[in-house]
Order: C-alpha cells, then sequence, then structure tokens
C-alpha cells in the first residue's frame, strides 16, 4: 500500500474509548476522471483511499462499465470500478445500478471491511433524465450486537426531486430500519439551499457528522476552490468524534468533489 506523504495525511483522530470505533468515507468519484474530465485518475483515487483506510466508503458516480471509455482510455480496469477500488482493502461490496445507458451504466456503492447481512438498491428517480437509487444495506461490526444500517444516495440536482426523494428515503428507513438501530445515510445531496437536510434531520431524527462538530455542513464543491455544502454523513444511535472534508492537493487534482470523512462511534 502506498504511504502517507506531507500532502496526504490521515486525519487525526481522537483517543479511543470503550466500544467499536467506525471510520467512514463519502465521495462522489465523477466516474473517475478529474474536473472537466481532464484526466483519468481512477488509480490515484485508489491509492489516497487506502491511505484513509476507512471501514466503509459511500461511493456515487461510479462506473459498473462503459464500453467507450474501455475502448479509449488508457489504464481502464477490467473488473468494474467498484471492484477495483475495493480490490486490496475491503472484501464485502454492494452496487447499486442506476443510469443505464448504450455504453454501460453507473450509480451508487459501498466498500465495507465487515460483511453485509443484506443489500438492496430502490428506484427513487424523479425523471427520465437523472437516474437515481437509494443503496441500503446493513452489516455487522465486530464489538456491536446490533446491526448497522447503511445508506448510499446521490439526489437529483432540482430540488422539487430531492425533496420527493428525501420522503422516500424517510419512507424506507421507517419501513427497513429498526427505531435502535444505529443508521448512516452519506452521499452527495445537491441540497445547495440545505432544505433537504433540515427535512431529514426533523423527520428522521439525524445528525450531520460535520454540522454536529462544527456548526454547519462541509464545504466540498468544486474541489478545487470549494464554496457549496453538498456532500454530507448523516447519522443515528451513533456519536461524530471528528468530521472534515479532505481539501487541497492530491483531492482537488481527483474527483469535482471532495470526500467526507468522519469518524464514529456506536451509542448505547
Amino acid at each position: 500500500m502506498a504511504k502517507a506523504t506531507p500532502d496526504l495525511q490521515q486525519p487525526t483522530l481522537p483517543p479511543s474509548h470503550t466500544g467499536p470505533r467506525l471510520k467512514v468515507l463519502s465521495y462522489n468519484i465523477h466516474k473517475g476522471f478529474s474536473m472537466y474530465n481532464r484526466r483519468f485518475v481512477l488509480e490515484r483515487i485508489r491509492e489516497v483511499l487506502e491511505i484513509i483506510d476507512a471501514d466503509v466508503v459511500f461511493l456515487q458516480e461510479v462506473l459498473g462499465a462503459h464500453r467507450g471509455y474501455a475502448e479509449k482510455v488508457n489504464n481502464w480496469p477490467e473488473s468494474s470500478q467498484f471492484e477495483y477500488l475495493a480490490d486490496r482493502l475491503w472484501p464485502h461490496v454492494a452496487y447499486g445500478k442506476n443510469a443505464v445507458y448504450s455504453a454501460g451504466h453507473h450509480g451508487n456503492a459501498i466498500l465495507s471491511k465487515h460483511g453485509f447481512t443484506f443489500s438492496e438498491n430502490i428506484d427513487i428517480s424523479t425523471h427520465k433524465l437523472e437516474r437515481r437509487g437509494l443503496l441500503h444495506a446493513a452489516l455487522k461490526v465486530p464489538g456491536e450486537t446490533r446491526e448497522l444500517h447503511v445508506i448510499c444516495l446521490h439526489l437529483d440536482l432540482y430540488e422539487y426531486g430531492r425533496r420527493k426523494q428525501i420522503f422516500d428515503l424517510c419512507d424506507r428507513v421507517a419501513s427497513h430500519v429498526p427505531s435502535d438501530s444505529p443508521l448512516i445515510v452519506a452521499g452527495d445531496f445537491n441540497d445547495w439551499r440545505h432544505r433537504a437536510g433540515r427535512l431529514l434531520e426533523a423527520r428522521l431524527a439525524m445528525s450531520e457528522a460535520h454540522k454536529t462538530l462544527h456548526g454547519t455542513y462541509a464545504l466540498s464543491f468544486p474541489s478545487g476552490f470549494p464554496f457549496l455544502r453538498l456532500d454530507r454523513i448523516y447519522c443515528r444511535k451513533l456519536h461524530a468524534h471528528s468530521s472534515d472534508a479532505l481539501t487541497g492537493k492530491p483531492w482537488s487534482e481527483l474527483s469535482d468533489h471532495t470526500p467526507l470523512f468522519a469518524e464514529l462511534s456506536f451509542e448505547p
């Protein structure tokens, strides 16, 4: 595995205390390309994700397959992007195929060091031009008796669609997640007006990790000079100990989004 360099250090973590800790990361990888699609950077994305070494990784805009890129782009992986990224560190992978087109498909993925007990992708698209899904999985974390439910999503660009998708998310949680189970909902919310976030917090009694610790959502887009707060890590029955947007190099040279990192512990 690549070693940390001066421009890429692991986030500073507070001292451990009783109970399992969970490092999570959410990242819109822009289909493995840098901003404006100038360079294919999936190999470098894999290297830096391995340095962060999160227990659970929530990915958006992940290509499951693309024949055109496979024929034209140097160093295109033989496997899917999520399998390529997971290969050396994360033995458990779930993928939600959302947008399907003649050349291939893309969607959301969850990479985990801990085994899944189930996974399901739910279509929450509001119109044909933006195919969206809600990837819901549960996993067993050593030292924690309850299942951890995790949901990875990427919401619409338009506010009407985002609002409907938040209601779909709330319905899914109410019907499939026990009230005493720990829950993480992470991804690209496209919520630049912060309305979807307030609705989610009110209806599901969830807290956003960065907002809880720093008073506001993290600046995450565009990666070169972030001024929009689009990406989030929400949790319930979990306590946030740290949360940061990973800005600067090398992240500004990779996707158009910056990743969000958080360290969480389970509440009783």
